[in-house]
């Protein structure tokens, strides 16, 4: 029993000393390190008007994935692309969006899974009622360094104030990083 006693105090310090500091700039831990992220944790980044999360990098994952947590803003669309290199996966965690890959129509709402495979062209389309949390998983890895070129940190957790396309920094990001841009994003 005293064994036992004695171990918790060790984990519990273990644990928080495992834990980045909530809405951090700071980078995530190095690959091998366990970690817990609690909700709200993690890097946050402005990518083509959504707010993005990292949750895990291919620097923690030895290249095999990347997780993030995306919000959508209701109506979002990102144009028609493609992934040469990486399966992308959402797990709908509230909202609705329609996902379009080759010729199929996905509608998708919370507790629901979408895998959109490696080298074809897709795109979704986020309900008009509220935004779209998600999951986003990339597998393998590569996709963080996608966003972050075209992308900016953000300074607050929330939905960045709404802009204009960057067309030319979001072809040369994909070029640069194994997508290709196709069309325009689909409209209600």
């Amino acid at each position: 029993m005293n064994s036992a006693n004695s171990q918790a105090p060790a984990t519990a310090t273990t644990t928080a000393s495992m834990r980045p500091p909530a809405h951090s700039s700071h980078r995530l831990p190095a690959v091998g390190t366990p970690y817990l992220l609690a909700a709200g944790d993690g890097q946050d980044l402005w990518f083509l008007g959504n707010l993005v999360t990292w949750k895990a990098t291919g620097e923690q994952t030895h290249g095999r994935l990347t997780i993030a947590e995306f919000v959508h803003p209701a109506g979002f669309a990102p144009p028609l692309h493609r992934h040469l290199h990486e399966d992308e996966i959402f797990y709908i965690l509230s909202g609705t969006a329609e996902f379009r890959c080759k010729g199929e129509q996905l509608p998708a709402a919370a507790g629901d899974f979408v895998l959109l495979p490696a080298g074809e062209p897709h795109t979704f389309l986020v309900g008009n009622r509220e935004p779209l949390h998600a999951l986003q998983i990339t597998t393998p890895s590569g996709f963080e360094h996608f966003a972050a070129a075209a992308g900016r940190a953000a300074t607050e957790r929330r939905l960045p104030d709404p802009a204009p396309l960057d067309q030319p920094t979001l072809g040369d990001a994909a070029t640069l990083h194994g997508m290709q841009i196709l069309g325009p994003p689909p409209h209600h």
